[in-house]
């Protein structure tokens, strides 16, 4: 039995390459492999011995000969592929062992030129595992270190891998040279975020439990070649294991507070926020963005941007909270949380900020709706002020306000007083309803609505929104504009002594 070694990512080849050796196996070995199992005492049968030909063009080319791949694609039970081996004096081949040079590691790196990257798309490797995985019925291909125990066992027991652990290897093979192709043509792209042929790839990171609901199976996968994903450097150091839905939670309330520079607070419940605050402390943020609406926070997931201090820890633990996510954690803070059994605590140790060019994704029936990521938000100089003159405070809540608005389910509208929600309404089918959800919110609990601003994720089709508004009292409303009657809203804030912007 013969076996095709060429690697470049060496751990565990010593213990594999050895056992293949004790099981009374063949080496055969390209330039630096063959150079290391020779350290190593092995004996080593050359490329270049086999393809009696050298290698080519400062290593291009090595293995792309018909000595070679002949022997790995013959099948076994044909006499035509075993008379044509004899004819020409080739070997079969019956593993291989390759993985690929590091195109995505290097190319990601900075200072990195065209010329080295393009020197690391590697054509051996792939067109070695290809023909492998297509004889898999024979031969036996093997691209990752963590697979090396299991074919030595395999190998052992009962001196062959099993057909169907040549199948699953061969899958494996297959997807990772699609991963590999898909890595880069993306880079010879340069760029083109819309292309003809759309070919992400996607890493498991996570199983999970179920899905949205407890018959559908789930994992969370990350997209490979982004800069940060949701759990990249995220550590979970407390509570249960994590699920579908918490996720979904802790992606919407993590893409929200990011909006913020200073120290801010948001709960979320079903992907969307039921309290957010902008304070001078962590501890204040929290406590305002719960007490702009507490029944809607019972079982929610509390995310923060700042560390969690004891205090802190110990009223947010007086609460029934599903998810807990923060930058870091005293340790006295720890301990007070810890109580909880139940509450999954999470520790961010990403630094990095989101890459601004990747697409956002949603599934459709059979396909993908793929957009831009809407990373810009309109602060105060991209807004027009159509009526009135908003007031200081009164430009901090309509920008705080459209922030939030920005990550509620359309049709949204956010109420906000001091940098807190004091009334959310989310995901209706009318404006005006949307409208009513959040001041009756705002009543529910006790918030004034006098000299609160509203934001609105789109225009109002007609002026009762608005009016509606500014009969409980607020006094600032921030929407797009472009509706045919937005004259209409505007005069109606006008009315009112109130002021009007548009983004």
């Amino acid at each position: 039995m013969r076996a095709l070694i060429s690697v470049h990512d060496k751990r565990g080849l010593d213990t594999f390459a050895t056992g293949l050796v004790e099981l009374g196996w063949e080496l055969v070995a390209s330039g630096g492999t063959a150079a290391h199992l020779q350290e190593l005492g092995l004996q080593v049968t050359t490329v270049e011995s086999v393809t009696e030909f050298p290698e080519l063009l400062g290593g291009r080319v090595k293995t792309l000969h018909p000595r070679i791949h002949a022997g790995i694609l013959a099948r076994r039970e044909l006499d035509g592929d075993r008379s044509a081996l004899a004819e020409h004096g080739i070997e079969p081949i019956d593993l291989v062992c390759v993985n690929l040079y590091p195109f995505e590691r290097v190319v990601g790196a900075p200072g990195v030129s065209e010329d080295e990257a393009i020197e690391l798309i590697d054509v051996g490797g792939p067109s070695l595992l290809r023909a492998a995985a297509k004889n898999h019925a024979w031969v036996t291909a093997v691209c990752r270190p963590q697979d090396y125990d299991r074919v030595l066992d395999e190998l052992r027991r009962d001196g062959e891998v099993s057909p169907a652990g040549r199948r699953h290897l061969a899958a494996t093979a297959f997807t990772l040279t699609a991963a590999y192709d898909a890595a880069i043509a993306t880079w010879v792209a340069d760029g083109d975020e819309l292309p003809d042929v759309l070919i992400p790839v996607f890493d498991k990171r996570l199983d999970l439990a179920y899905g949205e609901n407890p018959h559908q199976r789930a994992a969370y996968y990350a997209q490979r070649g982004t800069r940060t994903h949701l759990l990249s450097r995220v550590e979970q150091v407390h509570g249960r294991e994590l699920s579908f839905n918490y996720l979904n939670d802790l992606n919407a309330a993590r893409l929200l507070v990011r909006e913020f520079g200073r120290p801010a607070c948001v709960i979320v419940k079903h992907a969307n926020p039921c309290g957010v605050a902008v304070a001078a402390t962590i501890d204040e943020a929290y406590e305002r963005a719960l007490a702009g609406d507490p029944v809607s926070a019972y079982g929610g997931g509390v995310v923060l941007n700042r560390p969690v201090p004891a205090a802190l820890a110990e009223a947010i633990s007086e609460h029934f909270v599903e998810v807990l996510f923060a930058p870091g954690y005293e340790e006295a803070a720890l301990q007070a949380l810890t109580r909880k059994p139940a509450t999954r605590i999470l520790r961010d140790l990403e630094r990095r900020a989101p890459d601004p060019t990747q697409p956002d994704f949603k599934r459709v029936l059979g396909g993908l709706l793929v957009q831009d990521r809407d990373w810009e938000v309109a602060g105060r100089e991209g807004m027009e002020v159509v009526t009135g003159e908003p007031s200081e405070a009164e430009w901090d809540d309509l920008t705080f306000a459209w922030r939030v608005c920005k990550h509620v389910s359309s049709n949204a509208i956010v109420l906000a007083k001091g940098l807190q929600t004091v009334g959310i309404g989310a995901g209706q089918m009318s404006r005006v309803d949307a409208v009513r959800i959040a001041v009756a919110k705002a009543r529910e609990h006790g918030h004034s609505l006098e000299g609160a601003a509203l934001a609105s994720d789109a225009f109002f089709p007609f002026a009762d929104g608005p009016q509606l508004a500014l009969a409980e009292g607020v006094r600032a409303i921030v929407q797009p504009g472009g509706s045919k009657r937005d004259d209409e809203a505007v005069a109606a804030v006008e009315r009112a002594g109130a002021t009007m912007v548009f983004t």
